[in-house]
């Protein structure tokens, strides 16, 4: 319907590369990742993790590997997941050798981190060898001493200075394909520095803002910063990092990009805040369906409106939209009035229906498929 026409945002054009099977930068879809915070060591909790985080909808998750044992931990985690999976790893470049035998699809590690030339250059090429992308990932609170003495504090310059230090050696060795992120907990800090070396790298731009805080805070602080990139055309992954359910980044993520039009997963709801006016629980309806559709991956338009004010107007532009009235509440289905249906059976009724509106949907994907492959 008419919210999900192409975002009017002009993307910045970048180098594309792959992450397992899934694509970052060029004309790819911007990626939603998350992160674990098991222990990797415990691989059953690691796997159950990363299947919910599957679920949700991710399309990348990261997970630390601190030690030679985190790396044997990780090869049987790959193993009993398909998600493509990118290692997190300081300063052992013998890890990062490790977990590239062992199936990582990235290794986000910073070449400056490692040490030697000859060990950075084993990385690379090993990299090089098996086609796994490195992930540079700077961040405000752990600038090399240096550039904490040159600028006194961290700042937008210092980050992408210490980026470029990293980007040049990979440049020595002639390996291109990198992604980068620039991260600090201070939002104009952040921004900035995105800016600053968006024409500088044609590599894709992992974005974030880091420590952002709880679900709530996180959300916002990571909402407005993101947001603002985005609208700039800057960036090709993202993740939201909130102290919470590492899920609740995914779907925050995602909720970021529809609201941007730059990706449609799941079912935008478009509810009003209740008022007076309304002639069913808004708020109440509107909690049990998001529970209860969570596992929803299709795009869908659901309208959910108190009122006749706002009501047919919202209803018309979504798939499904359901307006209150009295004694019963109309139902939209396709933009059209179809039927009406009381307080007493609506949450279970509307369900019923998304469902049936997402199988059919689901259904005639699969045939433009089949139709495109005869």
């Amino acid at each position: 319907m008419n919210k999900q026409h192409q975002s009017p945002i002009q993307r910045r054009v970048s180098r594309k590369i792959w992450v397992g099977d899934v694509p970052v930068g060029g004309d790819a879809p911007i990626a939603v990742q998350s992160m674990t915070n098991t222990e990797t060591t415990d691989v059953d909790a690691t796997v159950a993790q990363i299947e919910r985080l599957q679920q949700a909808g991710a399309d990348i998750v990261r997970v630390s590997v601190p030690s030679m044992d985190a790396a044997e931990a990780f090869g049987a985690i790959r193993k009993r997941v398909s998600v493509p999976l990118v290692s997190d790893i300081h300063f052992d470049y013998r890890i990062a050798l490790r977990v590239a035998e062992l199936g990582v699809d990235c290794l986000r590690i910073n070449p400056g981190n490692i040490g030697r030339e000859d060990r950075v250059r084993a990385v690379v090429e090993t990299a090089r060898d098996k086609g796994i992308p490195i992930r540079i990932g700077v961040n405000a609170g752990s600038l090399e001493k240096e550039l904490q003495r040159k600028y006194g504090e961290p700042t937008p310059e210092a980050l992408v200075e210490s980026a470029m230090r990293h980007i040049e050696i990979l440049d020595k060795l002639d390996f291109q394909d990198f992604k980068l992120s620039l991260k600090a907990s201070d939002v104009f800090m952040t921004v900035a520095a995105y800016r600053l070396i968006a024409n500088q790298i044609e590599q894709p731009l992992h974005l974030g803002i880091t420590e952002a805080g709880g679900l709530r805070s996180g959300t916002v602080k990571s909402s407005v910063g993101l947001g603002m990139l985005l609208m700039d055309g800057i960036g090709d992954t993202i993740r939201v990092s909130l102290a919470a359910d590492p899920v609740e980044e995914i779907k925050v993520g995602f909720d970021i990009l529809k609201s941007l039009r730059l990706r449609n997963k799941g079912i935008n709801f478009i509810a009003c805040p209740s008022c007076s006016r309304q002639n069913f629980d808004v708020i109440g309806t509107m909690n049990e369906l998001e529970s209860r559709l969570e596992d929803v991956l299709t795009p869908l338009d659901v309208a959910v409106i108190g009122c006749v004010v706002n009501g047919p107007g919202e209803a018309k532009e979504a798939d499904i939209g359901l307006t209150g009235g009295s004694p019963a509440n109309l139902v939209y289905v396709g933009g059209k009035p179809d039927h009406k249906v009381k307080n007493d059976t609506l949450v279970d009724h509307y369900e019923k229906l998304i469902r049936e509106k997402v199988a059919e949907k689901e259904a005639a994907e699969k045939d433009v498929i089949a139709k495109s492959e005869a």
